[in-house]
């Protein structure tokens, strides 16, 4: 299919791009690297009038430190942060779950911000920001806000961004521990296909090897990603033994109500998540425990 009839117009800056926003009255997306956006647009499930586009807006794309955080902007290409010195050492889990996304013509024109907006349950970056607690942030107008990364997604390409709001910047925590490890797992038909079930963890461990601090989130299992903050409580002071692990993956997805379609069943997303839940944890303390790099 094609998609339906548009026009174009580039923004010269982000008071450009919101004030041609504003003037669509509903009827305007801002398009970066387009990856997200058009394939839908292609299938006749997002058909707007008019198409911004941001992508060469200098002030959204950049990844820099700032105090205890990340903060990267809106329209930096995926490609970037897979080798990014910063990203690499202070969040190797965004590092980690890159690979993994697409192919490599689609990480280079894909964006940190389209992939965020279009809220995809399968998506890896959607599923870093929740499980680290990272905080979205745009702007509407001349106002600014910011939305926990755990309230940002409400559903399959749905979320809490202002409708005329363009999503700016994510601000990610970063760990001060020095024995940090991560975990990423999912499983798809195919290579670069989107997730059935998918799986991250990050964790951080005391001087005697136990436990000090866990984050794990599962994705494309329910219509947003989710963080198990059960889990992460279950484990700290112990040393992540596969069945304590198990244990308090099944428990915490107990109360949880997976996704059902054609790609797959309830069931079979409910099993894998924990065996992918148990992979990521392991993998983890395994590479905090060793002392090994947090990005292979």
């Amino acid at each position: 299919m094609i998609p339906t009839e548009f026009d174009y117009q580039r923004a010269s800056s982000l008071d450009d791009a919101l004030a041609k926003l504003a003037a669509a009255a509903g009827e305007g997306k801002l398009l970066a690297g387009g990856h997200s956006l058009l394939p839908l647009m292609k299938l006749r499930l997002s058909e707007p009038k008019l198409l911004i586009d941001i992508a060469r807006i200098p002030d959204l794309a950049y990844i820099r430190r700032e105090g205890e955080s990340v903060v990267i902007g809106a329209t930096t290409r995926q490609c970037l942060l897979e080798h990014d010195p910063i990203v690499r050492a202070d969040l190797p889990l965004l590092a980690k779950v890159i690979p993994f996304i697409g192919h490599a013509p689609t990480r280079a024109r894909g964006t940190v911000g389209g992939s965020l907006a279009n809220a995809d349950p399968a998506a890896e970056i959607a599923l870093v920001t929740v499980t680290l607690g990272a905080t979205l942030y745009y702007r509407e107008g001349s106002a600014t806000g910011g939305i926990p990364a755990s309230e940002f997604f409400v559903g399959p390409m749905m979320t809490t961004l202002p409708a005329t709001a363009c999503l700016t910047a994510v601000r990610f925590p970063v760990w001060s521990e020095s024995r940090v490890g991560v975990g990423f797992h999912e499983i798809s038909a195919r290579q670069s296909d989107f997730a059935f079930a998918s799986a991250a963890a990050q964790l951080a461990l005391d001087a005697s090897g136990r436990c000090r601090r866990v984050a794990l989130g599962i994705g494309a299992v329910t219509m947003v990603p989710l963080r198990l903050d059960g889990v992460a409580k279950a484990l700290e002071g112990t040393r992540a033994d596969e069945a304590v692990v198990r244990a308090a993956v099944i428990e915490a997805l107990a109360s949880v109500d997976p996704m059902d379609d054609l790609h797959a069943t309830a069931a079979y997303r409910r099993r894998v998540a924990v065996t992918l839940a148990v992979r990521a944890v392991t993998d983890a303390y395994k590479a905090a425990a060793s002392g090994a790099s947090h990005v292979a």
